[in-house]
């Protein structure tokens, strides 16, 4: 079976996977990767990029060099081909975890629940729940949804067309090592340097193909495209930027503004300031935008494959 197939098949079977399953309870293996990782960097820290640097090589290129033997086991069966690709992806997407988490969240909101909407809001972003009100509440989760459809499945499948089930892994990993050691605080500022960067290289491809599709898939194309041409260069993420702002556009909301992390508030530029505020049914029509914009990037990820295979075939 060529490639291509290959990939196509595993890819929408692991997608379907984590649509009916969602994540594992217990053993996943991000989490096996994460406890890996930690383990590493106890042994390497140092308040240097150098070391940093080779954290991130070790963790990220272990993550590839295992997806490249696993892929090179199963070449000769076409089965086990497809199944680990869908393995795979099933593993590193997280679209029905973070849609699952989204909808706690909104429920509590509807419920009138504010504490408890605050209390499990740190499982869906690290934003300080504390300093937000119901309606901080709602924008906060709709931005993460929007991020989290990026990093948590388009990014994803961008590098599993890209490189197969070393793509997938090494995407993955990449993401895990930067919300580990990638931000910006006094322990991790130089040793977490290269996992940060590399995760702005990795993810750029996903970012702009999903802030292309939520354009696509939104109910108003003209303002996500307006909202993404003014302000995405003004969020300090280089890859959050077009994602938040084309969703914002998309459904009509603002979205930015001042936020708390880690006791650090951060004045963010606002996104489409033409929005409306976001209020709690917005974080619904932000799971369903979330939903298309998988399945778009799913079928312009195999078919981009497919002709880049016809062309060098």
């Amino acid at each position: 079976m060529r490639a291509d197939r290959v990939f196509a098949y595993g890819a929408a079977a692991g997608l379907l996977g984590d649509l009916l399953l969602g994540d594992p309870r217990r053993g996943h293996p991000v989490a096996a990767f994460g406890r890996a990782a930690g383990a590493v960097e106890k042994v390497a820290w140092r308040d240097h990029r150098g070391w940093g640097a080779l954290h991130t090589a070790v963790c990220a290129g272990g993550a590839v060099a295992l997806g490249a033997v696993a892929q090179r086991v199963v070449r000769p069966s076409r089965t086990a081909s497809v199944a680990l690709t869908a393995a795979a992806t099933w593993a590193v997407v997280g679209g029905t975890s973070l849609a699952r988490e989204a909808r706690v969240i909104g429920r509590a909101l509807e419920a009138g629940d504010v504490e408890g909407a605050r209390e499990r809001l740190p499982h869906l972003c690290g934003r300080d729940p504390q300093a937000l009100d119901a309606d901080g509440i709602a924008r906060a989760v709709v931005e993460s949804v929007a991020e989290n459809t990026s990093d948590a499945v388009v990014g994803a499948l961008v590098w599993g067309a890209v490189g197969g089930v070393p793509g997938l892994l090494g995407f993955r990993a990449v993401n895990t090592l930067d919300a580990m050691v990638g931000h910006r605080s006094p322990r991790f500022r130089r040793y977490g340097w290269a996992s940060a960067r590399l995760d702005d290289v990795a993810g750029w491809p996903g970012a702009r193909l999903t802030a292309v599709l939520a354009t696509v898939a939104g109910r108003d194309p003209r303002g996500a495209v307006r909202a993404w041409r003014a302000d995405a260069g003004k969020h300090p993420s280089p890859n959050a930027g077009p994602v938040e702002a084309s969703f914002a556009g998309a459904l009509g909301v603002r979205l930015g503004g001042t936020l708390s992390y880690g006791g650090r508030v951060e004045h963010r530029p606002v996104l489409n300031g033409a929005g409306r505020t976001v209020a709690v049914h917005d974080i619904e029509r932000a799971i369903r935008l979330s939903r298309r914009v998988s399945w778009l990037a799913l079928g312009a990820c195999v078919a981009a494959r497919r002709i880049v295979k016809g062309r060098t075939s």
